[in-house]
């Protein structure tokens, strides 16, 4: 965190914003560790659909952009506090993340949630369910009849199956499907969730101005057929 700090401070001194609220420089705040999202690569740098479509949408809105990678558990305070200027981090848009910030159009439709287990039995109605912390998935599983664990981040919710600690995993089908498809002891159930509004960038509710920059950029993707390419490369989900 603190080189996430000393970071993002160095680029707001050296730039001054253009656009509102003032920065020159937009730095889009992500997670690194979401894959096919957002992970970071053998280079060290976010790579993934959403750095992609970021590159993409910052070129369409002619902005100058860096990525700023943070933890999911302090995403949305470190955007509110100032330390980048988006969320481009699989959020899904929801009525409880508008009170605290505003969002784009959304550049997904609503991915399935899928479970994870170590075998097709498990009760998940009843049993014990892994999910990251703050995500739509933790609050599903809270909202019914299930016991929710949460963690820091989506690795930890897979190891957590594998030693005992949970039934199962809740989260994105796209993130799951490769853990699954690797043939090891996790299989993934048939059971699918819809949950949330789709994904969008979150932004903070002062700079509408870039809300709706990048919200027009979003909607010349899916105009012109650039965006369901990439959620078809990507393997994301359902295209527009």
């Amino acid at each position: 965190m603190k080189k996430l700090i000393l970071g993002t401070t160095i680029l707001a001194l050296s730039a001054g914003f253009a656009i509102a609220g003032g920065h020159s420089v937009v730095r889009m705040g992500t997670e690194g560790a979401y894959p096919p999202y957002n992970y970071i690569d053998d280079k060290g740098e976010v790579a993934g659909f959403e750095r992609e479509l970021g590159d993409e949408l910052c070129a369409r809105a002619e902005l100058t952009c860096e990525w700023v990678t943070n933890d999911w558990d302090s995403i949305i305070p470190n955007l509110v506090s100032g330390n980048y200027d988006t969320i481009i981090a699989g959020m899904s848009i929801t009525d409880e993340r508008k009170e605290k910030i505003d969002f784009t159009t959304n550049y997904t439709q609503p991915d399935p949630s899928a479970y994870l287990a170590m075998s097709e039995g498990v009760d998940v109605a009843n049993g014990v369910i892994a999910a990251q912390a703050s995500t739509i998935q933790a609050s599903y599983i809270a909202q019914s009849g299930a016991t929710l664990i949460e963690f820091a981040t989506p690795e930890e919710t897979i190891a957590a199956v594998r030693n005992g600690e949970a039934d199962a995993v809740l989260a994105d089908r796209a993130y799951l499907e490769p853990i699954a498809a690797e043939g090891g002891d996790l299989v993934m159930l048939e059971q699918n969730v819809l949950i949330g509004g789709g994904v969008g960038m979150g932004i903070r509710k002062s700079d509408t101005e870039l809300r709706d920059k990048f919200t027009a950029a979003i909607e010349s993707m899916k105009a012109d057929g650039t965006l369901n390419a990439l959620i078809a490369k990507h393997g994301i989900g359902e295209p527009f």
